[in-house]
């Protein structure tokens, strides 16, 4: 991935060199060779993200493939040759456009382990055609741009624009993607449902690496769109988070899954000795047992039995971090600091009520 970053770094160094040459003809021949080089490299990581991306990936297909999208339309764009053409290659970049941040935003939901109601992606989905095809109406209705023309500006093709009356729709729809996905990645940072600090940070990076570029295009006069590149650079970072992250959950669910073989296997054996375990925390344990609300017991019981994590969420319908909240007030009430102890107290006094009995028997 540093490779790649870099390889993209040096591409932003080649674009601020040409775009700087004097000659109109060569300034135009590598403006498009670099959108043509920007729709290279997009589809190349579309195909890489098919082959290695295997959890999750549509997501990550849908972004790379809007990407790619974006920059076909700006490669045609700048090689327009009359306004129907440059029209089209328009059209062409915002079909990728408003879909780009649709695949971002669901992306780092998944990333940073954000519930979502069911129905989300397809009102966002409706909601991104309705604006593609107000962005798509030039030269067909004066709602987006009142007027369009086409011309050659120092040898490049572009479209000359009197904006319209619903032409501040896309700004809104693109400022509210970027404060979502700000909103979910501070939220996550918060209630911590993401792996790391580190990599909210990157997640934001990626967004504001955007949010930065669009305003820059927005507030300067550059003939080059730098949007073409910086998608290319978001999507690394989505990409690279995505790996970094899986391949965390992935040794977290090895981990877990030995502990709890363990216990299961520790829950099935009788303890030669049970002394080390004091009366008061024994005491502490039995009373605790009466304050258990019904999912607190139904968790206890599970643990007795050596249910696994997973089976308990899915007997309970609840996610992991709503277990571990449970798990908190079980093993204060019960005066223990782990499934562990748990066990071992519940098999002492196990142990303690059998030798009671026997001895009752006994007289």
């Amino acid at each position: 991935m540093k490779k790649r970053l870099l390889w993209v770094i040096t591409l932003l160094i080649m674009t601020s060199g040409l775009s700087g040459c004097s000659n109109v003809e060569k300034k135009a021949a590598s403006l498009s060779i670099i959108y043509g080089a920007s729709a290279v490299l997009s589809f190349l990581l579309l195909v890489g993200c098919c082959c290695f991306v295997r959890k999750r990936k549509a997501w990550f297909v849908l972004l790379f493939s809007s990407v790619l999208v974006v920059n076909v339309g700006y490669t045609f764009l700048s090689v327009s040759t009359g306004l129907g053409m440059a029209l089209l290659a328009n059209r062409v970049s915002y079909l990728g456009s408003v879909f780009l941040p649709l695949s971002m935003l669901m992306i780092i939901l998944n990333v940073t382990n954000t519930r979502h109601k069911w129905w989300l992606p397809g009102v966002l989905f409706g909601i991104a055609a309705v604006v593609f095809l107000i962005a798509a109406s030039p030269g067909i209705l004066p709602i987006y741009y009142k007027d369009v023309s086409f011309a050659v500006v120092n040898g490049v093709s572009t479209l000359v624009k009197d904006y319209g009356p619903l032409h501040p729709l896309y700004l809104v729809y693109l400022l509210g993607y970027f404060a979502a996905m700000v909103w979910v990645i501070v939220r996550a940072s918060v209630k911590k449902t993401i792996d790391s600090s580190s990599h909210a940070v990157i997640l934001a990076i990626a967004v504001f690496v955007n949010i930065g570029v669009w305003f820059i295009e927005q507030l300067t006069s550059i003939d080059f769109e730098m949007l073409s590149v910086s998608y290319i650079i978001s999507e690394l970072f989505l990409l690279g988070v995505h790996f970094v992250v899986n391949e965390n959950r992935r040794l977290k669910e090895l981990i877990r899954q030995k502990e709890e073989a363990l216990l299961a296997k520790a829950a099935a054996e009788e303890p030669a000795k049970v002394g080390n375990i004091s009366p008061q925390a024994m005491k502490c344990f039995a009373s605790g047992l009466e304050e258990l609300t019904p999912t607190e017991r139904s968790i206890y019981n599970a643990y007795l039995a050596g249910t696994p994590t997973k089976e308990i969420m899915s007997m309970l319908n609840i996610k992991e971090n709503t277990l571990k909240f449970h798990n908190k007030n079980l093993y204060s009430k019960l005066g223990v600091s782990s499934r562990k102890q748990l066990l071992e107290i519940y098999r002492a006094i196990k142990a303690e009520m059998k030798e009671n009995n026997e001895k009752a028997q006994i007289c």
